[in-house]
């Protein structure tokens, strides 16, 4: 499961992390029971308590420079510290869910710090191994058996929509043809809202509305289907 890309992409699809794209924070009386029904197993109460507390991941990475590491990184590894917060979080912690989450959503941005800096001074597929008959130098990609040098990214990408798929049954006919014509599925071209709508029938910031509601749909289903510990 490519848990980090899938949380990458829906965030940026829907909008750099604005504050129209998350849900309003729960009252503190609908917060105890969606934890108290959470405890119980109900997988509705523990959903909401994730999605009602995403801002809090934008909040958090806010306070982490990160001239070091692209900023939707940092969302998606917050994200992933998140649903690991709700998911252990009991009242017998003696703490706020929103405390104990914040510390879960750094921890992991931390810890993803540090990994990447364990591994910083890996080999790169530009790295060079030695020259050929004329002089030339050869990298590790010049022997690699492709033709595309971007073959890795290439790769994650299959990867990412064979995962996304897995969730676009909760779509709409229009919300899936809209969402496969914007991010060019299903081996189609990426067309813009402009001429989607034009194909469409409909005005440019219908198809706006249409995307960004799918978009969430598809979030929620990430949220739903995927429990991390």
């Amino acid at each position: 499961m490519f848990l980090f890309d899938i949380i990458k992409n829906i965030f940026c699809f829907t909008g750099s992390y604005s504050n129209d794209v998350f849900l309003e924070p729960l009252s503190a009386k609908e917060e105890e029971e969606c934890i108290r029904k959470k405890i119980t197993g109900d997988l509705e109460s523990r959903n909401k308590l994730i999605e009602h507390n995403l801002r809090l991941v934008a909040h958090i990475v806010k306070k982490f420079d990160s001239k070091y590491s692209d900023t939707d990184d940092l969302i998606s590894i917050g994200t992933i510290g998140l649903i690991k917060g709700i998911d252990t979080f009991v009242p017998e912690k003696n703490a706020k869910i929103t405390t104990y989450c914040a510390r879960c959503i750094e921890n992991e941005i931390l810890m993803y710090f540090r990994k990447a800096n364990k591994y910083s001074k890996d080999i790169s597929i530009n790295e060079s191994i030695g020259f050929d008959k004329e002089g030339n130098e050869i990298a590790i990609q010049d022997v690699l058996k492709t033709e595309n040098i971007d073959f890795c990214d290439e790769i994650d990408l299959k990867d990412n929509i064979s995962a996304l798929y897995k969730y676009m049954d909760a779509l709409t006919a229009r919300e899936k043809e809209i969402i496969i014509n914007r991010y060019g599925l299903d081996g189609k071209d990426e067309e813009t809202q402009k001429n989607i709508s034009k194909k469409m029938g409909i005005s440019r910031s219908y198809v706006s509305r249409i995307e960004k509601r799918a978009l969430t749909k598809l979030l929620r289903e990430f949220i739903k289907n995927n429990k991390i510990s």
